[in-house]
């Protein structure tokens, strides 16, 4: 990927501590994800996180964080409502 199809996010100060490899990971990922509904969505992820896994990619929960913080700093609002609602979701499954 080059430095012009980068997506913004991937050049804020909040990612530049993440590697390379693990950024573009989450840009193929943001990317692929784009347009789907949030049922989607989360069937979309699923597999995601089995390719992360099979290419050793862990993310650190600060990593993620600053992901999604930088993503969101990017995203119209149609995109934060999906992104909220995702992570809200995700919240409520993991505190069951």
């Amino acid at each position: 990927m080059t430095e012009q199809e980068k997506p913004k996010w991937m050049s804020d100060e909040l990612v530049k501590d993440i590697s390379p490899k693990k950024l573009d990971f989450l840009a193929q990922m943001f990317t692929q994800g784009q347009g789907k509904s949030q049922k989607e969505m989360m069937m979309f992820l699923m597999p995601m996180m089995k390719k992360a896994k099979q290419e050793n990619l862990v993310f650190t929960p600060q990593e993620m964080q600053a992901a999604i913080s930088s993503v969101k700093k990017y995203s119209t609002q149609e995109e934060l409502e999906k992104i909220n609602d995702i992570l809200e979701k995700n919240l409520k499954k993991g505190g069951q």
